[in-house]
């Protein structure tokens, strides 16, 4: 912490250059008042024999120096104290931001295609691709993780400010990469450990932190249900939007050829969504649960969870600077030592008197 100065005056500017402490300067006026004060103080006058016969004339012409580097020494010294400081840079510092896990499921019935994008029929992996990636862009502040699931549950990516790498790895989804299930507990589960950090807890909670879970299918594997990952969610304190994906009812699902890869028809599948699981999960941890029917809804929810889990950032503007403070103090240091070393010296700060210029010695005053 800089202690403050005896007295201030605001900051002074000079093109890239500002004084901190330019009141600093006024203590200049000190000097002519202690020269002057010097002046007229009486001071007692020696006489020394044959003082003549070992006075040099040169030393006379040393009789200013050591007052003008003194001079020029505090001049210098009591520039530094003023401060000055060369600008750099500027820049805004805002708060530390959320650590966010999305957790996404990949099983085979993301494959159904009961959403449009412009105009086409695409299936809901495909829909929704565009709306992560979205979601992440909004928040260049925050570090966030994405965890894939479908009969088991894998990390795809830890929590990262990297968002245009996060955004490629997004972008490498497809179904098919798991075994098929869905390991919704597992999926969950294994988004919490990610986001275990001891310096963000306080009293056991996790602060500044939650969990984005999207999925079409109910809890068919895995080893933690999904009532179990949503105990633990809630204990640990970290908030879990849930997103159901797809059309109630029947959805329209490709059949591909096992040989060839290529689809060669389509059938109707019913859509299983387990809804109170999911709901109970966003209940329980204080998150919120969303039915996205389409390409529009899934829009909406993560609009929703962006401005539910949102900083309002107050960033302030931060000046960088470089004191300059030694580049003064130093030299005007130098210069006051050497005035005093000139007065130590025999003869050095005037010429001496010689026994015939002072005949008797002067009481003081």
């Amino acid at each position: 912490m800089n202690a403050a100065p005896f007295f201030s005056l605001p900051l002074a500017e000079l093109g890239n250059f500002v004084l901190h402490d330019p009141a600093w300067f006024l203590a200049l006026l000190l000097v002519p008042l202690a020269l002057w004060l010097r002046r007229r103080r009486a001071v007692q006058v020696l006489i020394v024999p044959f003082a003549a016969t070992w006075h040099r004339p040169t030393q006379a012409t040393l009789t200013r120096w050591p007052a003008g580097l003194a001079f020029a020494g505090l001049v210098l010294l009591v520039a530094a104290l003023a401060r000055p400081q060369r600008v750099e840079d500027k820049r805004e510092v805002r708060t530390q931001g959320y650590d966010i896990m999305l957790a996404i499921d990949l099983s085979g019935s993301m494959l159904a295609e009961d959403y449009e994008r412009d105009g086409h029929r695409v299936n809901r992996l495909i829909a929704i691709k565009p709306v992560v990636q979205a979601f992440i862009n909004k928040r260049p502040n925050d570090r966030i993780g994405i965890v894939v699931f479908s009969g088991r549950a894998y990390t795809l990516a830890p929590l990262t400010f990297d968002h245009d790498w996060l955004a490629r790895q997004t972008e490498r989804l497809k179904i098919g990469l798991i075994e098929d299930g869905t390991a919704i507990g597992d999926g969950l589960g294994v988004a919490l450990t990610r986001l275990e950090q001891a310096k963000r807890e306080s009293g056991g909670k996790r602060q500044g932190a939650f969990v984005v879970l999207l999925t079409d299918g109910a809890n068919n594997r895995g080893l933690l249900s999904p009532e179990q990952a949503g105990d633990i969610a809630k204990a640990r304190g970290i908030p879990v939007y849930t997103i159901g994906a797809g059309q109630a009812g029947l959805a329209p699902m490709p059949i591909f050829d096992q040989k060839t890869g290529r689809q060669i028809a389509m059938r109707m599948v019913t859509t299983d969504l387990d809804e109170d699981a999911l709901r109970g999960i966003s209940d329980k941890t204080k998150g919120e649960f969303f039915r996205a029917y389409d390409t529009g809804t899934v829009e909406s929810a993560f609009a929703a969870i962006d401005k539910a889990q949102k900083i309002e950032f107050q960033a302030k503007s931060y000046l960088i600077t470089s004191e300059l403070f030694p580049w003064l103090a130093v030299p005007g240091a130098l210069l006051v030592l050497a005035a005093a070393l000139i007065l130590r010296r025999p003869g050095g700060s005037r010429a001496r008197p010689t026994a015939a210029a002072v005949p008797a010695a002067a009481p003081a005053r």
